[in-house]
C-alpha cells in the first residue's frame, strides 16, 4: 500500500469549499437575525425592573430610564443605561440583566446625602462619602447639617479632596449610621487643628477630636447632655472615658 505524504494527510483534514460556504452562510444568517432582532419589536423592552435603592430613588431612576421602553433588549446595554443615569449623580449602576423576551432587570445603588456644603451664598448637597451630588439653588428644604467651607468646590459627581470638608462629611455619615436621632440634632460640622466638632441645634459644641470611637463618644455625649441639660457651651468627648463639660 503506498504511503501518503505529510502534505496529503494534512489536506484531508482541511474543510472543503462547500463546507466553508455553508459555514459563512450560517454565520451571515446569525448576524442578520441578530441585527433584525435589534431593530424590531421581537424583544422590545416592555418592563424595566429597578431594585437596590430607596423608593424615591427608584422613582427617579424609573423616570430616567423610561425612554428605553420599546427599544430592543439587544440594543440596551450598560452604556445606554449609564447615559440615562448621567443626570442622577448620586445613582450608580450595579448590574444589568436581560430577562427575555421583554424585561430589563437593573440594580442600582444611591449615595446617601448627609450634609449641605456652604460657601457664602452657594450650597451643594454632599454624600456620606464626601461626593458632591448637586448644586442647591435653595438649601432651605434640606434639614441636614451644614459644613461651611471657604475653598474651591468640585463639580457635581466628584469627591471632596480637602480634609476640612471631606472629614466632616464622612464623620456625619458615621453619625447617621450610629445614631439617627442624634444625627438630626446636629446643626453644623467642622474640622480644625483640634479635630472634629459638631454643633448641635441649641448651640452646644460636641468636641470629638479624631472621632476614633465615634459610637462610644456619641453614647457618652448623650448621657452627659441628659444629665446636665443642653444649656452648656461644649461637651468634650475626645477621650470618652474622661468627658469634659464647659
Amino acid at each position: 500500500m503506498p504511503r501518503r505524504s505529510a502534505t496529503e494527510s494534512q489536506l484531508t483534514f482541511l474543510p472543503s469549499g462547500r463546507s466553508l460556504l455553508v459555514g459563512f452562510a450560517l454565520l451571515g444568517l446569525a448576524v442578520a437575525c441578530y441585527l433584525a432582532a435589534r431593530e424590531t419589536s421581537l424583544f422590545a423592552v416592555q418592563q424595566v425592573e429597578v431594585t437596590g435603592a430607596r423608593p424615591y430613588v427608584i422613582r427617579q431612576v424609573d423616570e430616567a430610564l423610561a425612554p428605553l421602553e420599546g427599544k430592543s433588549l439587544l440594543a440596551v446595554d450598560d452604556a445606554a443605561i449609564q447615559e440615562r443615569l448621567r443626570g442622577l449623580p448620586d445613582v450608580t449602576l450595579v448590574s444589568y440583566d436581560r430577562a427575555f423576551p421583554h424585561k430589563a432587570r437593573i440594580i442600582v445603588t444611591a449615595e446617601r446625602p448627609v450634609a449641605v456644603l456652604r460657601r457664602g451664598p452657594e450650597s451643594w448637597l454632599v454624600s456620606e462619602r464626601g461626593r458632591i451630588l448637586r448644586h442647591l439653588p435653595d438649601p432651605s428644604g434640606w434639614a441636614l447639617p451644614r459644613i461651611w467651607y471657604p475653598g474651591d468646590v468640585p463639580s457635581n459627581g466628584t469627591l471632596l479632596s480637602d480634609p476640612d470638608a471631606l472629614t466632616p462629611a464622612v464623620a456625619l455619615g458615621r453619625v447617621l449610621a450610629a445614631n439617627r436621632r442624634f444625627f438630626f440634632q446636629v446643626d453644623q460640622a467642622h474640622e480644625n487643628e483640634n479635630g472634629l466638632t459638631l454643633t448641635l441645634e441649641g448651640g452646644t459644641e460636641l468636641r470629638l477630636g479624631a472621632a476614633e470611637e465615634l459610637p462610644v463618644q456619641l453614647a457618652v455625649a448623650r448621657r452627659v447632655l441628659t444629665a446636665v441639660g443642653s444649656d452648656v457651651a461644649y461637651v468634650d468627648v475626645s477621650v470618652p472615658e474622661r468627658a469634659v463639660v464647659g
